[in-house]
């Protein structure tokens, strides 16, 4: 690889410090090292070269992360491209280039369509290909907008290319299964059909995955979306229940449940897993209670529930303390509606890179379903919770309007967590064991502490959605049923 010079690097970090995806947002740079890992293109006829280049930023608290930053260089200013400049300098390798973020740049992602067609080696770079799909190569790009963490790209309604931004050595568990559930054969993700691998350096080293292509799901709409859509169509009908309304969403959301479920088994049947003793289960415990400790100072209005919280929590122990085991497997890790499309063959799961904050090895370790199941409990509650605002009239029938969130969250939550259960290979009996429940009643719990600590931090004006989810959550039993 191939080190650009001071006046690039300069022009790279500024880029790098406003661009929607960089993590690193307030944190003092006190180095950057960009490193050419290939090139795309020869630059004949007006076409760029593409630098695959590769920016390692060093904190002043020490701390290293690696971007990729695809720069498309040319040798006249394109002024179609003038909102994705980066720069302009004279590079060792190709003279003096005005240079763009490449995958602004239709001529630029070109490029890796075509490498991904002659599954290409660069070097060190190699475009893998699965077998099974021959690619459209005629067709336009379109660079999708919004996303937070990576950068994809359709290609016509063939293909769509996921560029990971933030870069860890190793394998990306997005790819490894995505890779599994398409040579599986299973229908509920959009088959992978390649990605693209740098070379480790040395024998010690580890390889570093940069992209992905897989199915483009051109019809497919998003789940969060589907969700909202319902629960404003039971907003908008004075007199209906959630299971009365046009726009019932039970029935999708025990489809999702059922597919879910038979991701889990084909995960569980294509990666090891781990059967989790006592140890294990007193280790989720404090954990848990770790987190929860921590959410304390930042969170205050997560006091009045800390003792029952804590009890939820220890029960973990409790039911390590009764010789109980776990099996833990391969999972998706951030699991929520925003993470499923529907299309009209069934639903999709998509995004399997697990929390982007986390490190690699805690994103590929082992865990219990549960935590998944949890996830997509809490986004329930949270589309139900999110649109109340919207049709707030500061009266009377604001308690209405309250209550039936509730329903139409506890009503899509059963029928999620009915068609996991249903189709699931973990149950014997069609329902949860007292142990099964303990253990998701602690998942969600754990999951709702992180949300208040997240809207805190992001999102005051929903704090309110995961403190009500946990007052509830930890409401006696004698209350609830009272």
């Amino acid at each position: 690889m191939s080190e650009i010079g001071p006046e690039a690097r300069a022009a790279v970090q500024a880029y790098v410090e406003t661009a929607r995806w960089f993590g690193g947002k307030g944190r003092d740079i006190d180095g950057i090292d960009v490193r050419r890992a290939a090139v795309l293109g020869d630059g004949a006829d007006g076409t760029p070269r593409v630098g695959i280049e590769l920016v390692t930023l060093t904190y002043a608290d020490g701390a290293v992360e690696t971007y990729q930053v695809p720069l498309a260089y040319y040798t006249e200013e394109e002024e179609r491209l003038e909102h994705a400049r980066v720069g302009a300098w004279d590079d060792d390798e190709h003279g003096p280039v005005v240079a763009y973020d490449a995958l602004h740049d239709r001529n630029a992602t070109d490029l890796w369509l075509q490498a991904f067609a002659a599954a290409a080696r660069l070097g060190d770079l190699t475009f893998h290909r699965l077998p099974g799909h021959e690619l459209d190569t005629e067709v336009h790009s379109t660079l999708f907008s919004g996303e937070q963490s990576n950068s994809s790209v359709a290609f016509g309604e063939d293909s769509l290319m996921k560029v990971f931004r933030k870069l860890t050595p190793g394998l990306n568990p997005d790819i490894v299964i995505h890779r599994a559930l398409t040579e599986h054969g299973s229908e509920h993700v959009a088959a992978l059909y390649g990605w693209v691998e740098l070379a480790p350096a040395t024998s010690e080293d580890q390889p570093m995955q940069l992209a992905m292509l897989q199915q483009f799901l051109r019809t497919a709409s998003d789940g969060w979306d589907l969700a909202l859509a319902s629960v404003r169509d039971l907003f908008a009908e004075a007199d209906l229940h959630a299971d009365e309304v046009g726009g019932d969403f039970a029935g999708e959301s025990e489809r999702l449940g059922l597919a879910t479920a038979q991701v889990h088994d084909v995960l569980a049947e294509q990666f090891p897993t781990e059967a989790w003793d006592a140890g294990d289960l007193v280790a989720l415990s404090e954990s848990m209670l770790g987190r929860l400790e921590a959410a304390l100072s930042v969170v205050p209005g997560l006091e009045e529930h800390a003792d029952r919280l804590r009890a939820t929590f220890r029960s973990v122990t409790d039911l390590a303390g009764s010789g109980q085991s776990a099996t833990a497997q391969r999972v998706h890790g951030d699991f929520h509606l925003g993470q499923t499309l529907r299309t009209s063959l069934g639903w999709k799961i998509v995004d399997f890179e697990g929390e982007p904050a986390k490190p690699l090895a805690e994103r590929v370790r082992p865990d219990l379903v549960w935590r998944d199941i949890a996830g997509m409990l809490r986004s329930f509650d949270y589309a139900a919770h999110a649109v109340v605002p919207d049709f707030a009239t500061g009266n009377e029938s604001d308690r209405q309007i309250a209550f039936r969130a509730g329903e139409w969250s506890a009503r899509n939550q059963a029928a999620f967590l009915r068609g996991y259960v249903d189709n699931s290979g973990r149950t014997t009996s069609g329902e949860l064991s007292a142990e099964q429940d303990l253990l998701l009643r602690a998942y969600v719990a754990d999951k709702a502490v992180y949300e208040t600590v997240y809207e805190a931090r992001n999102r005051p004006g929903w704090l309110s959605i995961p403190l009500n989810a946990i007052a509830r959550i930890t409401e006696p039993q004698e209350t609830k049923t009272a």
